[in-house]
């Protein structure tokens, strides 16, 4: 029988090899390599900046490329990371063999691979942003049995010349269809130039957002991924980020994933959905329903949910988004199917399974059950995001719901059925506990739950210190009150944080 991970998947080196990409081994990659006429490797790492960079190698033979996949290579860590000492700087970076793909963009045959961070000792650099999360994942699993997978739905804005021919309404974007929407090639090329590169798509659309100034248009839309273990997960969408730049590049528009773009209009969030795993099967749901499972990482998420922000909203204009009547949380909260919470359960086709039977009365097979795709969704971070320390902040967050033993009790007590910005619910919304409201008090808050996220190793002190050290930096403490009503002010902000992550 046919691996049902290899049938139609886009990767060129899983179709060549015939086997997933979970199980290349460094021979695979040199036999694609030489079976491909492949001219050039690129090594892949995210350094402090969450930003995806790059080591471009030119093989000469096949010692040479052995010698590659084999042994890794040296780089500056001081000029990755800011915590690192140049009088003691040098890294590893070592592939991961399981990460390759063929670059969709390269001028010549090019196989790109991501890698992680190693010490002169040869063992992981704990500070490393794919370290910590593989860190965070493993504590969790030690801890409960349980895997976490998670997806992002990552939103983006691009800029180009205002066409006259199909106007679309402010703020009517949503779900628009071309020709109403003007770039749905360049959004069919990033899910192609994604899923050649690992990359798992759910789907993708054009978004709310629709800006229109005297010369130029703004135009929202969102990649939403499958569920994959955590560390997966951030690779995806460190590759998707890139993936779109360069296409904007080749289009000649600017991408921009800032959590503001206009004040006012519609920001770009980076959801994250995530369910706990075991043996194959979804935790998050039982028999009736949501599980207790589910309900306890909830708690945890709610918990920890104001020193999240540190690693989910980490410039200025985040906590621009983070404002009522904007599809954005302000509150700590949670609830079913509601966009005005900061934890949302989406539908999850629960008890659902015969609804194509009644679109299609001819269909007669036995339908699967899809109820195992439930997840739960945290709502407030944008694309300002390091996405591997999210992910792990998350993970650590799930892990410490579990093991709260009032988990159950701090569930009931936020969840709310109500739109809370409504007027109607003001006294509703006036109880509950809010975000932070800008990188200065976001800080505050990673300070004061800074050993829970240190428990057993899993975030490094350093990393800790390097993040609040940048939040602070900002001085954005008084943001609202400084800039109210100073339009100019507002926007140079925000254009300073146009290429965010």
């Amino acid at each position: 029988m046919k691996d049902t991970r290899v049938a139609l998947n886009p990767n060129k080196i899983v179709q060549y090899l015939g086997k997933p990409a979970e199980e290349f081994t460094k021979k695979d990659l040199i036999d694609f390599i030489e079976g491909n006429g492949i001219e050039t490797i690129n090594f892949r790492y995210v350094a402090g900046d969450g930003r995806l960079k790059t080591l471009n190698f030119i093989i000469t033979g096949k010692a040479q490329l052995d010698r590659l996949l084999s042994a890794g290579e040296r780089v500056d860590g001081s000029s990755l990371f800011t915590y690192i000492d140049a009088a003691s700087s040098d890294l590893y970076v070592v592939p991961r063999y399981k990460t390759a793909y063929v670059n969709p963009f390269a001028a010549i045959p090019t196989v790109d691979v991501m890698c992680s961070y190693y010490t002169k000792e040869g063992t992981p650099l704990s500070s490393s942003p794919e370290n910590t999360v593989r860190n965070a994942h493993e504590a969790l699993k030690k801890s409960t049995g349980m895997s976490l997978e998670a997806l992002g739905e990552l939103e983006y804005y691009i800029l180009h010349r205002k066409d006259e021919l199909y106007p679309t309404p402010t703020q009517k974007g949503y779900h628009e269809s071309s020709p109403f929407s003007n770039w749905e090639q360049l959004r069919y090329e990033a899910m192609q130039a994604i899923a050649q590169a690992n990359g798992t798509i759910k789907y993708a659309h054009s978004e709310v957002g629709n800006i229109r100034t005297e010369d130029h248009e703004m135009e929202q839309h969102e990649l939403e991924f499958l569920p994959r273990p955590i560390e997966d997960a951030a690779d995806q969408i460190v590759i998707a980020k890139w993936a779109l730049r360069m296409l904007g590049r080749k289009y000649g528009v600017a991408i921009s994933f800032a959590p503001k773009i206009v004040v006012g209009h519609a920001g770009s969030g980076l959801h994250i959905h995530t369910r706990l795993m075991k043996d194959g099967v979804n935790m998050m749901v039982d028999k009736d329903g949501l599980s207790d499972v589910a309900r306890k990482v909830i708690a945890g998420y709610l918990t920890l949910a104001r020193s999240l922000t540190a690693f989910g909203n980490t410039v200025p204009t985040s906590f621009l988004r983070l404002v009522p009547h904007q599809e954005a949380p302000t509150n700590v909260c949670w609830g079913d199917r509601n966009r005005s919470v900061l934890v949302r359960v989406p539908l999850g086709w629960t008890g659902v399974r015969d609804m194509v039977k009644h679109a299609n009365p001819l269909e007669q097979s036995e339908l699967a059950d899809f109820s195992d795709s439930q997840t739960v969704e945290f709502r407030c971070p944008d694309g300002s995001a390091n996405v591997y320390f999210l992910l792990a902040g998350l993970a650590v967050a799930a892990r410490h719901g579990l093991e709260m033993k009032n988990a159950l009790e701090v569930a009931k007590k936020y969840y709310v059925n109500v739109n809370i910005f409504a007027h109607e619910h003001k006294q509703i919304q006036d109880t509950l506990p809010q975000l932070p409201t800008s990188c200065w008090e976001s800080a505050d808050c990673l300070l004061k739950d800074r050993a829970i996220y240190e428990r057993d190793g899993v975030f490094s002190p350093v990393v800790i210190d390097g993040l609040v050290k940048t939040l602070k930096s900002y001085d954005d403490k008084d943001l609202s009150e400084r800039f109210y009503g100073k339009g100019e002010e507002i926007q140079k902000l925000v254009d300073e944080y146009f290429h965010c992550a």
